[in-house]
């Protein structure tokens, strides 16, 4: 329960992440990440130091290294790209399967059984995700975004397939997510310096939307979702992750950057009823 909680704070952080985002001003998107994954290190940079007997955390296999940083790294490679190259309704859609897809990749797992209600909950999850994104409407299909359709699908494996392999790799500690984070950083830098123009933040606003993607959406957030899916329960996790995009919702709401509707309530139950569908057993456990 403590290790899923721990998780779960992850998902409330990424919550904020399309707020920050918005307050960043015109930063480009690579641009972004290389500042946010530097900062985003800093804290377990801080641990190491504090703690010199951790460093040993980051000498792991090359398996650890390449599954770490393909995860962070290529998800948001392979989302930015769907954003340029996709409707962002369709992309944002298309790459949010990823909670779907743990659920039902779980049952891969050693040890993990997948169950009916794992499933159910996990598609309520998808339906209130589906209608708070496509606002009621639906999807433009068309073959000219066929590009950005197919990173947003491989956006959606990526993630899945890191918080899956991440659980295989329980033994090892979260302090090499530092790594992961300053590997990424470098990489989205590189990638900026070959295909944006460097944009600065204008305000102190803007810096200060910056730093808190890296403090929280980008930075312990990456923690926290390394701890939950290695020591929690890795469905419920998948299944409550659809709660982000409501959260999201609400957030950007409250702080005036959208109105209210129907389809927020109605996403609510749908995403709500399917994570408390989804962790059953974990709460039938917990009242026993």
């Amino acid at each position: 329960m403590r290790a899923t909680l721990i998780g779960f704070s992850a998902v409330i952080m990424w919550s904020f992440l399309a707020l920050f985002t918005a307050a960043s001003g015109d930063v480009p998107p690579f641009q972004l990440s290389a500042i946010a994954f530097a900062i985003a290190s800093l804290p377990g940079i801080a641990v190491l130091i504090a703690r010199p007997e951790r460093r040993h955390a980051l000498r792991q296999p090359a398996k650890v290294w390449i599954a770490g940083i393909a995860g962070l790294f290529g998800y948001h490679f392979l989302y930015f790209t769907a954003l340029r190259n996709a409707p962002a309704v369709d992309a944002g859609l298309i790459a949010y399967l990823w909670p779907l897809l743990i659920v039902v990749g779980s049952a891969l797992l050693p040890g993990e059984k997948l169950k009916a209600h794992h499933i159910a909950g996990a598609i309520a999850g998808f339906a209130g995700t589906a209608l708070l994104i496509t606002r009621g409407g639906g999807l433009t299909i068309s073959g000219e975004y066929t590009l950005g359709y197919i990173a947003a699908f491989l956006c959606a494996f990526t993630w899945s397939g890191y918080s899956l392999i991440s659980r295989s790799f329980s033994k090892v500690s979260t302090d090499v997510v530092t790594g992961f984070c300053l590997a990424t950083s470098v990489l989205s830098l590189f990638c900026h310096l070959l295909l944006e123009t460097t944009v600065w933040p204008q305000t102190a606003t803007e810096w200060l939307a910056v730093v808190g993607l890296g403090l929280f959406p980008v930075g312990i957030a990456f923690y926290a979702w390394d701890y939950g899916v290695k020591r929690g329960n890795i469905q419920v996790l998948g299944a409550a992750s659809y709660a982000a995009p409501l959260f999201s919702t609400i957030v950007l709401l409250v702080a005036r950057f959208g109105e209210p509707g129907w389809r927020v309530i109605v996403a609510c139950l749908l995403i709500t009823g399917g994570a408390v569908l989804a962790a059953r057993d974990m709460i039938v456990r917990k009242k026993a």
